[in-house]
């Protein structure tokens, strides 16, 4: 069944209170205005673009979605069309009890102690990629150099190919970007993806190595084996949420950085100060978290005074709850010493981000290696940044200048 006719159709917004769209041009660029602008006049703006579906944008209102299991379900990550359809990619996607299993199954290759030894290998990719750019005066970073980090660190950890790189960020630009408008783009992602993690599984059972990937291939709950497919949503999870994501993160902390000398001289004066640039890494996740979850409503319930019913879904708007004034002291102000910063970038309960220790790695080595190396750059004022819309936002481009 094709939907080509419907997404084609669809008019610009005009009104976000009441008929917000996540793939309009306007939001990727203008996503915080917009969350502001609602916040003022309500805590919940509201659309029929995917039937009738809902859009927090209160901290409170957030995390009474996020803790809320009985009335909210993780079947739907994804606010998309009614029918769209759906597959597993636990622990995400699970809800209590089995969420526990699948959770617990994942979460020791994301220990601190192995995120920890990626450290340096981390660090000599960052710089590669750097001298890769040798004497050029003008870059377009995401292409350059934020792109790449994340797909090495989640390779390097789970031993997905990462000779592959360019086919996973086609698969997730078409996964955020068009299959929630599209049906067809999300049943061919799905198709795709499926062969693919197929054959790689396939492989770890015939020839296991000592990876993450063999873990899986071979994985068990409670002593009986995990369903195939379940198996295959393991490692598509780590394929979609493992790269876009932080790739988004950091691009978005390089875009800003450009434009905050400032900043930028006193991080780099900090030298080894560990803390400085801890807390400005966690103020560039607070100020532009690029992750915004969604849930299916599964029984008649009330957020904010605004009524929801079962089978209707809602965003579980992240970053617009880090822009709360109720939980944040000057929350449009971009502060790189920010002593209280409970961010809800990765998340709020029991599906917080399994992968937070190696997003936060990465984001903190690559900004750290790219203000060292460059102290001076800015943006290139000939060229426009063009930002992501949907469920992932963050600079899809980074034309800068290195003025050097």
């Amino acid at each position: 069944m094709a939907y080509e006719s419907e997404v084609q159709d669809l008019p610009p917004v005009t009104n976000w209170k009441t008929d917000w769209d996540w793939l309009d041009d306007q939001w990727g660029a203008n996503a915080i205005d917009i969350w502001n602008e609602i916040r003022s006049e309500c805590p919940v703006a509201t659309t029929e673009r995917y039937g009738r579906s809902f859009m927090p944008v209160t901290m409170n209102a957030v995390a009474q979605v996020a803790h809320d299991t009985e009335n909210f379900s993780s079947i739907f990550v994804s606010v998309a069309r009614p029918d769209a359809p759906r597959r597993p990619a636990p622990p995400i996607t699970s809800d209590p009890p089995d969420h526990h299993g699948h959770r617990r199954l994942l979460l020791p290759s994301f220990s601190p102690k192995n995120i920890n030894q990626l450290e340096e290998e981390m660090r000599v990719f960052c710089r590669k990629l750097i001298a890769d750019i040798g004497d050029a005066n003008a870059v377009e970073a995401a292409e350059q150099y934020t792109q790449h980090i994340p797909v090495h660190g989640i390779c390097k950890l789970t031993g997905i190919p990462e000779q592959d790189a360019d086919l996973f960020r086609d698969w997730i630009y078409r996964n955020f970007q068009l299959a929630p408008r599209d049906n067809d783009v999300r049943l061919q992602v799905m198709t795709e993806m499926n062969a693919y993690i197929d054959n790689i599984l396939k492989d770890r059972l015939t020839t296991p190595r000592d990876d993450m990937l063999t873990m899986i291939a071979n994985a068990e709950i409670e002593g009986e084996e995990v369903d195939w497919e379940l198996k295959r949503g393991y490692v598509g999870l780590l394929i979609i949420a493992g790269i876009d994501t932080t790739w988004s993160a950091i691009g978005s902390g390089i875009w800003h950085f450009a434009q905050h000398p400032d900043q930028v001289a006193a991080l780099v004066a900090a030298e080894n100060d560990d803390l400085l640039w801890q807390t400005a890494s966690e103020e560039v996740l607070r100020y532009y978290a690029p992750v915004t979850m969604g849930r299916k409503v599964i029984q008649d319930t009330e957020i904010a005074g605004c009524p929801m019913r079962a089978g209707e879904q809602t965003l579980v708007t992240f970053p617009a709850a880090n822009h709360d004034p109720a939980a944040f002291d000057n929350p449009g102000e971009f502060q790189i010493d920010r002593a209280r910063n409970r961010h809800v970038a990765f998340g709020l309960g029991i599906h917080r981000c399994v992968g937070s220790n190696l997003a936060r790695l990465e984001v903190v080595v690559a900004l750290q290696e790219w203000l060292r190396a460059f102290p001076d750059y800015s943006l290139d004022p000939t060229r426009k940044t063009e930002w992501a819309n949907g469920q992932v936002r963050g600079p899809r481009n980074i034309p800068l200048l290195l003025n050097r």
